[in-house]
C-alpha cells in the first residue's frame, strides 16, 4: 500500500477532550488535570515530527496491528482527517516525560505511514 501524508483536522473532537480529562485525572490531582484540559481547549495547533513526540513522550510506537492504531491508518489510506494530538509539555530540568493526554494510536499510525510524518497538537503547559 503506497504512503500517504496524514491529514489533520483544525480541532479536536469534543470526546477527546473527556479522554484527556480521564487520563491526566489518573496520574494529576483532579484539579491539576481539569486546569490543563482547560488550557488545551484555548491552545493553538502546533505541528511536531511523529518520532519526536514518540521520543519526548518516551513511548514506544505500537504496532500497525494495533486495533486502534490500525483503524487510523485505515483513515490515512483512505485520505480522511484525523483529530489533534492533545499534549502536556515535558519539562527535561525536571525529568519530566511529554504527555500523550490523548492520541497515542494516531501518532503511531503517523509514525508508520512516515516517521517524519508532521503531527497537528495542541499542548498546554503544566
Amino acid at each position: 500500500m503506497a504512503k500517504r501524508t496524514p491529514r489533520w483536522s483544525k480541532r479536536p473532537i469534543t470526546e477527546d477532550y473527556a479522554a484527556a480529562l480521564d487520563y491526566l485525572g489518573l496520574i494529576l490531582p483532579d484539579a491539576q488535570a481539569k486546569r490543563l484540559v482547560s488550557r488545551l481547549r484555548t491552545a493553538r495547533p502546533v505541528k511536531r515530527l511523529a518520532k519526536d513526540l514518540l521520543r519526548a513522550s518516551t513511548l514506544a510506537v505500537l504496532p500497525p496491528e494495533d486495533v486502534a492504531v490500525a483503524k487510523d491508518l485505515k483513515k490515512i489510506q483512505k485520505g480522511k482527517a484525523l483529530s489533534p494530538i492533545l499534549l502536556v509539555q515535558g519539562d527535561a530540568f525536571s525529568d519530566s516525560a511529554l504527555i500523550v493526554a490523548d492520541g497515542y494510536h494516531r501518532i503511531c499510525a503517523a509514525y508508520h505511514e512516515d516517521e517524519s510524518a508532521e503531527v497537528v497538537c495542541l499542548m498546554a503547559s503544566r
